[in-house]
């Protein structure tokens, strides 16, 4: 074919031709010049100056886009509480935990109560059918009846010693046999009131009632309905008020000296993560746990809608005197090889990396426990562009 012929094929060949030439003459110069050439600032054909390292020193040039996306603040030295978080654990007030005994021995006829229930103090739990309640009351009908018949003989007496008939020995004897009987019904009612019950309340003599001895809600249950209570040790259930709880932390040897009674403290829960609970330190043990080297620091909370259970894991943070501490917005953070870094100014545009010890504070700020002094400026937008 002619090359002159200007047919349709020959004319798009022709152009396909030459913007492919176009393309690798472009590619080209762009390697060649750097790709600074499609965006400079200054202008069509001026490069875009990225920073330059000079040993630790990152240098931004003059001229670089590079300086409009990076923002630099000092270092600002604000008043901060110091914190300690530590493990934690919701747990019952002991003073108003009960372990619930029969007082007596005998077969569980009844029980009133459930896992999980709540009761109020003298209502009736469980109820055992019990052979020593019977012999308790009939001690104590036997120790009246002595008690009446003593008293009775005594009267007689001194009637008797007046018109001179019987000698004082015999009085004196009466005295006698009336105190002990006397003291004897003293001790069978002390018994009965011992148990729960009272001398008018025979009807079943060997009906045991159970009572609860505190508010609160059954955490344990340990009999059933017929079984036999042999052992008085034996706690048929356990009874906790919950309406007051603690929480205690679990604060490490190391940490104690910053630890002490009165001192503010928030508590947060897995289970209600938006919910931020304040208090303050209502004891601190006096002795270690032996296993995990830890002491025990109660926190007192009001648990009036029951939300707070025992078991329940906690995040405790123990709040100590403000002072003063560096802060840096969170947004001067960068990670470099597992460690926290910012870039600090060193001179106008001129940064060097350095390796900073921090805490997370509140809102979107950092407390920087070491590494960087107040007043010192770092970069807090656009640090990432200084990577490398």
């Amino acid at each position: 074919m002619d090359i002159h012929d200007h047919t349709p094929t020959s004319r798009g060949q022709a152009f396909l031709w030459g913007g492919t030439l176009l393309g690798i003459a472009l590619v080209v110069i762009l390697y060649t010049h750097g790709f600074g050439l499609l965006a400079a600032p200054g202008g069509p054909g001026e490069p875009d100056m990225g920073p330059q390292r000079h040993g630790d020193l990152i240098t931004v040039p003059e001229g670089s886009r590079l300086r409009a996306r990076i923002e630099v603040q000092p270092a600002a030295a604000e008043p901060v509480s110091a914190q300690r978080l530590v493990p934690g654990m919701v747990e019952s007030d002991p003073a108003v935990t009960a372990a619930v005994l029969a007082p007596l021995g005998g077969r569980l006829t009844q029980l009133r109560v459930g896992l999980g229930d709540r009761v109020t103090r003298g209502q009736v739990i469980a109820v055992i059918d019990s052979p020593d309640l019977a012999q308790a009351y009939d001690d104590d009908t036997k120790a009246a009846d002595a008690a009446t018949l003593t008293a009775k003989n005594l009267a007689r007496q001194e009637q008797q010693l007046k018109i001179g008939a019987i000698a004082d020995r015999d009085l004196d004897q009466a005295r006698s046999d009336n105190n002990q009987a006397q003291a004897e019904l003293t001790r069978t009612r002390a018994r009965l009131a011992a148990l729960g019950v009272s001398a008018q309340g025979r009807g079943q003599p060997g009906r045991l009632e159970v009572r609860a001895p505190v508010s609160g809600s059954v955490t344990s249950l340990n009999v059933a309905r017929g079984n036999m209570i042999n052992d008085p040790t034996q706690p048929l259930m356990t009874i906790a008020d919950l309406s007051t709880v603690w929480v205690t932390a679990l604060v490490a040897e190391q940490d104690l000296a910053g630890v002490s009674k009165g001192q503010d403290a928030t508590v947060t829960l897995s289970a209600y993560p938006g919910r931020v609970l304040h208090g303050k330190v209502a004891s601190v043990a006096d002795v270690l746990e032996p296993d995990s080297r830890r002491e025990q620091v109660r926190i007192v909370f009001p648990n009036a809608d029951y939300a707070l259970k025992p078991n329940m894991f906690a995040t405790v943070t123990l709040l100590g005197a403000q002072r003063a501490e560096v802060v840096v917005p969170t947004s001067a953070l960068l990670m470099n090889n597992d460690r926290t870094t910012v870039f600090v100014a060193m001179a106008p545009w001129t940064f060097k990396r350095r390796a900073v010890s921090v805490r997370l504070g509140e809102g979107d700020t950092a407390v920087v426990e070491s590494g960087l002094a107040a007043g010192e400026k770092v970069v807090v937008r656009g640090g990432i562009l200084l990577n490398d």
